[in-house]
């Protein structure tokens, strides 16, 4: 490949997840009415929003933990929304010094929501200038340097903050027990993802078949976001290779063509677990051995592909590595070697 198709095919990328997340926020509910699933949750937020309503006060600091695409940020805008104030979006390693927190915190306005994306990933300096501000609603700045120098402490307006993160286990203790509220959302069963998956239809003005609905809801992983996406593909084949109308044959057939199998696992979920059989006789593998042996990040094989695996019961921890459970050799038509390990699973 030449390095103007290479770049070409990386323009093509970069566009097509921008028309994805432009997809996404098109079908993102406002209303906790419009929300499907995590019903305890909601339930709970419901009560929270209208009790700081008839207070005047702003809704207490939340915080939402789960893997990506279970709608941490749509529950954040919809608290908001149904609050009656703005939401102010910011992301943890974007907020790289105290002076980017002040500039965030002094433009809020009484009530106004304070939303931090992958909060686990702020600065040990922003987060401790964060604690004042969530407690006290004030900030402390220093002024000049040595003897010479004096605080200024900077009166906030009295607001919330919402923090979200897929890795609870890297947020620091004393940053956790600020927050009033902690939410863990867990991944949808396949009816919930059937009527997001038909209300989405509505939104895109397509016809959808219950069976179809139920072939894209059993293989989207208990994430929403991954059945909208499968959903947007489906359409473009229902679109070009059928009538318009998505049908469980045609479907079947698109996700099929996305290499997406009855399990919801794509490519990269079964060459994770072929690389542990095949190379590694089921396990038990590091996680740094099969992040190089994959060239994938660490963060992303323990963030975005091993919570599902081990959900399903095709993957294993131990104190020694990863293993392949018997699930997974017989899911990828594996014969399981004699005596190994993934026998106990």
């Amino acid at each position: 490949m030449t390095e103007m198709e290479a770049r070409a095919n990386d323009n093509l990328s970069v566009a097509e997840q921008s028309e994805d997340r432009i997809f996404d926020r098109s079908l993102r509910p406002t209303r906790f009415d419009d929300f499907v699933g995590q019903d305890r949750i909601k339930d709970n937020l419901r009560v929270f929003v209208e009790a700081a309503r008839r207070r005047g006060d702003p809704v207490d600091h939340t915080l939402f933990c789960g893997p990506p695409g279970l709608g941490k940020t749509t529950l954040a805008l919809i608290l908001a929304s149904e609050r009656g104030v703005t939401l102010h979006s910011a992301s943890g390693p974007a907020i790289e010094h105290k002076g980017q927190l002040a500039a965030l915190l002094t433009k809020l306005e009484p009530n106004d929501v304070l939303f931090i994306d992958e909060i686990h990933r702020l600065n040990a300096i922003v987060e401790e200038n964060l604690y004042t501000a969530v407690e006290d609603f004030r900030i402390d700045i220093v002024n000049g340097d040595g003897p010479y120098a004096q605080t200024l402490q900077l009166p906030l307006r009295p607001f919330t903050l919402i923090g979200a993160t897929t890795r609870t286990g890297l947020l620091t203790n004393p940053m956790r027990s600020r927050f009033g509220y902690v939410a863990r959302l867990d991944y949808y069963p396949d009816d919930a993802l059937r009527s997001i998956i038909e209300r989405s239809a509505r939104l895109l003005d397509l016809t959808i078949t219950k069976e179809a609905a139920h072939e894209l809801a059993r293989r989207s992983r208990g994430t929403p976001r991954i059945a909208n996406r499968l959903l947007r593909r489906s359409r473009d084949f229902a679109q070009v290779l059928s009538n318009g109308k998505l049908d469980a044959k045609t479907a079947r057939e698109a996700l099929e063509r996305l290499e997406v199998d009855s399990a919801g696992l794509d490519q990269m979920d079964r060459r994770y677990l072929t690389v542990i059989i095949d190379h590694y006789d089921g396990g038990p593998v590091g996680i740094e051995t099969l992040a190089a042996a994959l060239s994938e990040p660490r963060d992303t094989l323990e963030d975005v592909y091993e919570p599902y695996l081990l959900q399903r019961g095709f993957l294993a921890r131990t104190a020694r590595g990863r293993v392949a459970t018997r699930h997974a050799f017989e899911h990828l038509g594996k014969e399981q070697p004699a005596g190994t390990q993934t026998g106990l699973f």
